[in-house]
């Protein structure tokens, strides 16, 4: 098997930049091919509750401390209230996906509705989860009249093995050095400490993303209308958290639904 396996041992989650597999008789997150249930039809909360359980019972106190340490202060920054929200103008854009065609948010907005996943990368297990999720509901919001793609700073290479990995049938886009993730108001600097911690576990985002800036964005996920006016956002600084395919469904379909604890979301 090619492409991205992750690994709970003593430092975190596990990338060899390489694209070899970790011959490591840890746990793994296992890719929807390698394991033995298919489809995960649990709510999203679930399986992201159980990925962050077994982090927390893996990896070091020390560790785990400087994570906590960066969302807190990713909150005070205000990060989430600076992002665009809703009734604000979408930038547009042109981005290529994972087969490295260009993918114009104008056109996909003369379709329809668009819902946007921003992500940090094929290394994060809570990026995998939401992707997987989503997938599963391309089907609904397709008779919806909705597109959806997927946003991150990594390379169209890295973007072409998470596809093929975890079998997602929606682009994932390449936003190299996050020019368009910076227009949303997302984009944050990785700090000293927390860049030693994904050297130590084989995270090597200056190979990923393709440059040397250490920045990733917030995780953000985000619909918006055929006018370009965005009608519902959720930026939620903790990466371990995302709003459910279900709510994004809702929203597409007109609920009223309020915010999940994980963002700041509405419907306008």
């Amino acid at each position: 098997m090619v492409g991205t396996q992750w690994s709970v041992t003593g430092q975190d989650s596990r990338m060899h930049t390489d694209d070899r597999p970790l011959t490591t008789a840890s746990m793994k997150w296992r890719s929807l091919e390698e394991s033995a249930q298919i489809d995960d039809t649990r709510p999203l909360r679930e399986i992201l509750a159980e990925r962050k359980a077994l982090i927390a019972k893996y990896v070091p106190a020390e560790t785990l401390s400087i994570h906590a340490r960066v969302v807190g202060e990713l909150r005070q920054s205000n990060i989430s209230e600076r992002a665009l929200g809703v009734g604000r103008k979408a930038p547009s854009f042109e981005l290529k996906d994972h087969n490295g065609r260009t993918v114009s948010s104008a056109g996909l907005l003369a379709r329809g509705p668009l819902a946007i996943c921003f992500f940090r990368g094929r290394w994060c297990p809570f990026c995998v989860g939401q992707l997987e999720a989503m997938n599963m509901v391309v089907g609904q919001l397709q008779e919806a009249g909705a597109s959806l793609v997927a946003i991150s700073p990594q390379t169209v290479q890295q973007s072409f093995l998470m596809a093929d990995q975890h079998h997602l049938r929606f682009p994932l886009l390449s936003d190299g050095r996050n020019q368009v993730a910076r227009e949303f108001g997302l984009v944050y600097r990785v700090p000293e400490d927390q860049q030693s911690i994904y050297r130590r576990a084989f995270i090597n985002l200056p190979f990923a993303n393709g440059d040397e800036s250490w920045e990733l964005p917030v995780p953000a996920t985000c619909l918006i209308s055929p006018d370009g006016s965005i009608r519902y956002a959720s930026v939620n600084p903790d990466y371990s958290e995302r709003p459910e395919p279900s709510e994004i469904l809702a929203h597409l379909r007109g609920s009223q639904v309020k915010t999940h604890p994980a963002g700041h979301a509405e419907v306008g």
